[in-house]
């Protein structure tokens, strides 16, 4: 969740189920509890990763960093006109969760009409990381439908996961809870 004070993600929406990451983020999000704006970065992937992804090939650096850069920018829009998102999000590893706060570093500043450079908005970020076993994890993902990440790209995701760490700002929260006692954790740690 993102805003000018606190701000949400879930960077690993894979461990998930995907009905669980549906439901919370969208009664925080969509109209409920928050009212706060949904986005689902699997909706920004370009199709080249959708593509490599459905044939078993897990994506790397180079195929994550645009489409994290494009999230960015949409967070960061949002949160100039003082927009509250939620995002579910992999955003794996930390440099990861860096650009969707900074963007990044050789990215061209923003002019306004008039030219001049406009100052940066700054993006905050909270990350709701949902955690489970493998098991509990494939399970659910061997369950989900018409997704083009098979869940045997499940390894490479565990494999390239980076837990998030101080000075991250972010929750742990097992999958093996109920949506409610979810729900509020998160919205403890927002008040």
């Amino acid at each position: 969740m993102m805003n000018e004070k606190n701000s949400c993600s879930n960077p690993v929406g894979r461990i998930s189920e995907a009905s669980l990451q549906t439901s919370l983020l969208l009664h925080l999000g969509g109209g409920g509890m928050l009212g706060w704006k949904f986005y689902d970065a699997d909706d920004y992937h370009p199709e080249e990763n959708r593509m490599k992804m459905q044939k078993g090939i897990p994506l790397n650096d180079e195929d994550r960093i645009p489409w994290l850069c494009k999230l960015h920018d949409v967070l960061r829009r949002d949160v100039a006109s003082g927009q509250h998102v939620v995002l579910a999000c992999s955003a794996l590893k930390k440099v990861y969760r860096d650009i969707l706060i900074q963007g990044k570093d050789d990215a061209p500043l923003k002019c306004d009409d008039s030219g001049k450079e406009e100052k940066p908005v700054e993006v905050k970020l909270l990350v709701v990381h949902l955690t489970g076993s493998f098991d509990i994890i494939s399970g659910r993902l061997l369950r989900r439908k018409d997704h083009f990440m098979p869940p045997e790209l499940l390894q490479s995701q565990f494999d390239t996961l980076e837990t998030p760490s101080a000075p991250e700002s972010f929750i742990q929260i097992n999958v093996d809870k109920n949506l409610s006692e979810i729900i509020a954790t998160i919205m403890e740690t927002l008040k």
